[in-house]
């Protein structure tokens, strides 16, 4: 089967108003490597909310008639999974398996669904899939992230003060699973530190601001393969981070990046650290040699779609 052949469909949540970055960046890639690739976006909180739109992405289905179905997110794969004219394909990114009331129905989608396909070895160990699943992390468009050479000339760009030093909350700040209060109260510890929330920026503007920054700082709560460690790993930004998804993981052996306890004096002292040192990591080196690169990874997809096709 040729990549023209493969049309996908792919199933998510439009909540937040948007598609999420990482959603949009894995589709862009398949249609680079000659795939076609169409949304259906869900609008609904909730299992119910999710569950009433059953009938239009029937309607879709019979519409733009894909030979595989992807969903991402778990309530996703559970509507997905509410036709069975077509293969679905589920990812789960981490927060439909760590929440204990939607982990029941990410359960149902894992079942149903032809093939699964986990960010992280926590959500594997957690569910315990027995057979059809794969440890696929979302890759990184090193095209957008890279380390970019005049960081004044960067600052004074996004309107930030040459002589501060600035730290990149991981999310907006009201962002509950992310754990803004544990950032915000570690930053007013260091003097001349200011914490930049992480919200309406372009992805071209999130590359520079990692750039511009001294650290990045991620204290959330629960996550799966989090997106924003691997795009700052891949602007070689400085990374503090709390054991959290599979961020020890990564970042293992990537110098000036450091995975602290949920401890605000912790946390303060390997930011000072970061400042002190100065200094730019290894991370894009890492990102490169854990094929990250969200090109190899839209390659992994397409080879499980054939795949399942064949059987």
């Amino acid at each position: 089967m040729n990549n023209e052949e493969l049309k996908i469909l792919i199933v998510c949540s439009k909540n937040s108003g948007k598609i999420a970055p990482f959603i949009t960046d894995q589709a862009d890639c398949l249609k680079k490597a000659d795939c076609t690739v169409d949304f259906f976006t869900v609008e609904g909180k909730g299992v119910l909310g999710y569950l009433k739109n059953r009938k239009k992405l029937l309607r879709k289905i019979i519409d733009f008639q894909p030979i595989i179905v992807h969903a991402h997110y778990g309530l996703s794969g559970l509507l997905a999974n509410l036709q069975r004219r077509v293969f679905v394909v589920t990812t789960y990114h981490g927060s439909d398996i760590n929440n204990r009331k939607v982990l029941r129905f990410s359960k149902i989608a894992i079942f149903l669904s032809k093939f699964n396909i986990f960010v992280s070895k926590k959500n594997i160990e957690t569910v315990k899939p027995k057979k059809n699943y794969v440890l696929l992390p979302c890759g990184v468009d090193l095209d957008i992230f890279y380390p970019l050479k005049n960081k004044n000339e960067i600052r004074a760009k996004l309107n930030l003060d040459i002589s501060k030093k600035y730290v990149l909350f991981s999310s907006s700040f009201d962002n509950a699973v992310k754990n803004y209060d544990l950032a915000k109260n570690t930053v007013k510890k260091i003097e001349n530190a200011t914490l930049l929330e992480l919200k309406s920026y372009t992805r071209q503007q999130v590359n520079e601001l990692m750039n511009a920054v001294d650290c990045v700082l991620m204290t959330s709560f629960s996550e799966g393969s989090p997106q924003f460690i691997k795009e700052a790993m891949a602007c070689n930004c400085p990374i503090v981070s709390v054991d959290v998804g599979d961020v020890k993981e990564i970042t293992k052996n990537v110098n000036n990046c450091f995975i602290v306890g949920y401890d605000e004096t912790e946390i303060a002292d390997k930011l000072k650290e970061v400042f002190v040192k100065n200094q730019r990591t290894n991370g894009r080196e890492k990102i490169i040699e854990l094929e990250l690169d969200n090109k190899l990874i839209a390659n992994e997809l397409i080879n499980i779609y054939k795949n399942i096709l064949k059987k």
